[in-house]
């Protein structure tokens, strides 16, 4: 059975909680960060939970992933996603890997900030793996046995300044503004049952009530379970990690097809990314101060659902 988790702050205290139709049901225990919490807790133990209770609206919420935690990231994990950064799914037969700065993570109700010399700031709605335990040898990772390093799932927004990520090629940087990393509301622990349904959850990303991006995780290139065998082999992973798995089309950002980039290798470096710079400027989805962002990841049937987002973007002061 699924388990909604909520990460909050009460009355001057830092706590964790079961979250049952807008109560909350603390527990026990002070865990300082994502690791401490999924190591210690039961999840038979966290579904019988009892006792005093809080309304949902009376804290104050913070992100399920607390900033001590790896972020590492997928790019271009959807098909469709890869046609539209300019990539041929056929021929780009490897899985991106890439981190953001884990001071870029805020609660999901938190405001984005866009940065005075930004211009074209992005949205990226992810489901976001959060892990059991530490990995630090090679593991072959399977549907069969990926309940055993995975605590559960959370919803990413992976914010992005493509004025810096594409023409820099800094996806770090372009990506690990503070702010840019929303994670939550809830973290969604997972029993071995509930695993199946990580391949057929719905994401659904607005802006101002607009959809523009709507997919589903059974249209993923790379499976979780293939990525933490690759990662597995790289570097070493600890419990409470988050692993965000890539984001569906309909971004804002427009890249040329690969014959166009062919064209325009031909071109000098400063003329190609002047180009570059005004189509992007005449793309009206680029997000603004005002915007209201909102990404929600369900399960079809509702059984797992993983909340919704509410970010509204602002100016970054003066």
């Amino acid at each position: 059975m699924p388990i909604h988790v909520i990460h909050f702050e009460h009355q001057g205290r830092v706590q964790w909680g079961v979250l049952r139709n807008g109560t909350i049901t603390p527990i026990p225990g002070d865990f300082t960060s994502t690791g401490a919490f999924v190591r210690a807790v039961d999840h038979a133990a966290l579904a019988a939970i009892g006792g005093a209770t809080l309304e949902e609206r009376e804290v104050t919420l913070l992100s399920p992933v607390t900033r001590d935690q790896q972020f590492i990231c997928q790019g271009a994990n959807y098909r469709q996603h890869m046609i539209e950064s300019g990539m041929d799914p056929d021929v780009k037969t490897y899985n991106m890997i890439f981190t953001k700065a884990p001071s870029c993570i805020v609660a999901a109700d938190h405001a984005v900030v866009r940065p005075r010399h930004v211009q074209f700031l992005d949205y990226e709605i992810e489901l976001g793996l959060v892990l059991k335990r530490e990995v630090t040898a090679p593991l072959r990772v399977t549907d069969e046995n990926l309940h055993e390093l995975v605590a559960g799932i959370v919803v990413v927004n992976d914010y992005s300044a493509r004025d810096i990520q594409i023409p820099q090629t800094q996806f770090y940087k372009g990506k690990s503004y503070r702010t840019f990393g929303p994670v939550g509301p809830y973290l969604c622990l997972l029993d071995r049952a509930d695993f199946a349904a990580i391949r057929s959850l719905d994401l659904e990303l607005k802006v101002n009530g607009q959809v523009r991006q709507r997919d589903s995780t059974a249209n993923l290139v790379y499976a979780p379970a293939e990525t933490l065998t690759e990662l597995s082999a790289v570097h070493d992973l600890f419990a409470g990690d988050l692993i965000a798995t890539g984001t569906p089309a309909g971004c804002a950002l427009s890249i040329p097809s690969p014959a166009i980039q062919k064209l325009a290798a031909l071109i000098p470096e400063r003329k190609k990314w002047q180009v570059f710079m005004k189509v992007q400027a005449g793309r009206s989805q680029y997000l603004q101060p005002g915007d209201v962002v909102q990404a929600r990841i369900a399960s079809p049937d509702g059984r797992i659902d993983l909340g919704t987002q509410r970010n509204v973007v602002v100016a970054e002061a003066q």
